[in-house]
Order: C-alpha cells, then sequence, then structure tokens
C-alpha cells in the first residue's frame, strides 16, 4: 500500500509539473463553480417561491429540479472537458491558454450532452436508492458508486481527444481499465487523499476563523475559504491532467513531452496477476 501511495504521490508531483506550466487553468475550476452556483440558484429560487413557499418540497418541485441536475452535470463536464483539452495540448507540446481550453471544449460540445445526460441519471438513481436502504444497502450502493467512477474514469479524455459518442467512449474505459482495476482504484484514492492534504489547511484555518470570532476571526475565515477554493480548484485541475496522461499511457503505452516519468506510469496500470 505503502508503495502504491508512493507512486501516487510521484504521478501528483508530474500532474503538479504541467499545471505549473499553465497556472491560469486553475480559473477553470472556479468559473465551473461560480456557473454552478448561479444555475442552482435559477432553478431552486423559483420552484421554492411557486410550489415549496411553505419550505417543503412535493413531488412537482423536486420533478422540476431534475433538469438542474443536468444543467449542473453539463457545466461540470464541459469544464472538466475544457481541463483534458489543455493538458492533452500541454502534453503534445503546445501552450494551452483559458481560451484554447474552452474552445477545445466546445469542439466536443454536442458529444458531452449524452454523456452529462447518462452521468446525471446514474447519480439520481443512486442517490434515490441510498436514500431508501439501510445501512448495508448504502454501502453496497458506495461500492457501485466507486466502480462506476473508476470504470469511467478515461470517459472524457476519449470524448474530448478522440470525439467518440458517450457509449462508445464508455466501452472503451471499460475495456481499457477492465485489467487494471486494483492499481487504477489506489492511484485514484493517493490522488483523493492528496486533495484532501491540500485542502486540510483552510478547513483548520476556517475553523480556527469561526471560533475566534471578531474582525480576527472574520479574516481567518476569508484566508481560509480562499485557501479551500482555490485548494479544490488545483485538485481539480490536477486530475484532469491525471486522466489525459493516463489516456496517453493506456492507448499508446508511453506519455508524450517527458513530463511523467514511464515507470510511474507502468506502476498505476500494471495489469493484474493472474
Amino acid at each position: 500500500m505503502m508503495s502504491r501511495f508512493s507512486n501516487s504521490l510521484a504521478l501528483a508531483r508530474s500532474s503538479w509539473h504541467v499545471l505549473k506550466a499553465d497556472k491560469e487553468l486553475i480559473l477553470l475550476p472556479i468559473i465551473s463553480g461560480i456557473a454552478s452556483v448561479i444555475v442552482a440558484i435559477t432553478f431552486i429560487v423559483p420552484v421554492f417561491v411557486a410550489g415549496a413557499g411553505d419550505g417543503t418540497m412535493t413531488g412537482t418541485s423536486l420533478l422540476a429540479l431534475l433538469p438542474m441536475y443536468f444543467v449542473l452535470a453539463y457545466i461540470t463536464i464541459f469544464f472538466n472537458a475544457a481541463l483534458v483539452s489543455a493538458a492533452n495540448e500541454r502534453l503534445e507540446g503546445g501552450d494551452p491558454t483559458i481560451g484554447s481550453a474552452i474552445r477545445g471544449a466546445a469542439r466536443r460540445a454536442g458529444k458531452i450532452v449524452p454523456w452529462a445526460l447518462l452521468s446525471a441519471t446514474v447519480s439520481v438513481i443512486l442517490r434515490a436508492i441510498e436514500e431508501r436502504v439501510g445501512l448495508i444497502g448504502r454501502i453496497i450502493i458506495a461500492a457501485v458508486g466507486l466502480a462506476w467512477s473508476v470504470i469511467t474514469f478515461l470517459v472524457l479524455p476519449i470524448i474530448v481527444i478522440e470525439g467518440s459518442g458517450a457509449v462508445a467512449a464508455l466501452k472503451k474505459s471499460g475495456s481499457l481499465l477492465r485489467s487494471t482495476w486494483g492499481e487504477n482504484l489506489a492511484a485514484q484514492f493517493g490522488m483523493s487523499l492528496i486533495g484532501f492534504l491540500l485542502i486540510l489547511p483552510g478547513g483548520v484555518v476556517v475553523f480556527l476563523g469561526i471560533s475566534a470570532g471578531g474582525a480576527v476571526g472574520a479574516v481567518g475565515l476569508l484566508i481560509g475559504v480562499i485557501w479551500i477554493i482555490v485548494a479544490a480548484a488545483a485538485v481539480a485541475a490536477l486530475s484532469a491532467i491525471y486522466q489525459t496522461a493516463l489516456y496517453h499511457f493506456a492507448v499508446a503505452g508511453s506519455v508524450p513531452s517527458g513530463y511523467f516519468d514511464q515507470n510511474a506510469m507502468q506502476m498505476a496500470f500494471r495489469t493484474r496477476r493472474r
């Protein structure tokens, strides 16, 4: 386990080297977050005003929010696609910008729609089932959700780079990862842990700010919130870069531009022994 985590750290460092070359790409997850908040407010406020004035949500109100899930999914996936496009441009020797990243995602805008619809549908179904089952059922649903995230890990790079449709990309992603389940799962866990460690200091500062109160506490709270936002954006960018690098290695056996150590990539995608 320690060797796998060390390997994840090596892959994260390689992803960080790519991100350092294009620091402005951190803005893409922040823009995505702002757009998502605006969309959520646009949908939720009218629903509460029109059909849930007493603070409760009716079945009709919940049904009216279903389009919101799709729009939010599309926004998130679109900007993740922009990150993948930018990472791919950098790995292939280019010099991406915010504009080129968004244009790269826009070229696949139509391809992203069915994938966003499928992703939103799966998320809603899993959440609906989770709310209606006991503890054991929730553990099973969590395992299903984790399996879905692993199987679909390379869907977005396949859509963005190859221009494949959602179904074809899903099949290819599953095919590429079928023999590397354990190693890919360990790598994803490592990246998630790294993200937690990056965000943790901001959470501590927020807690201390709330505890202190007053002007000093307010300043600490602001600093902590900014830290968390930037750290979360950095983690999102690193994850997209990591996805793109794994896609190249899975398809071609190597990652262009020399940012990633080939031995580390081979460890991450090592085929399980029979």
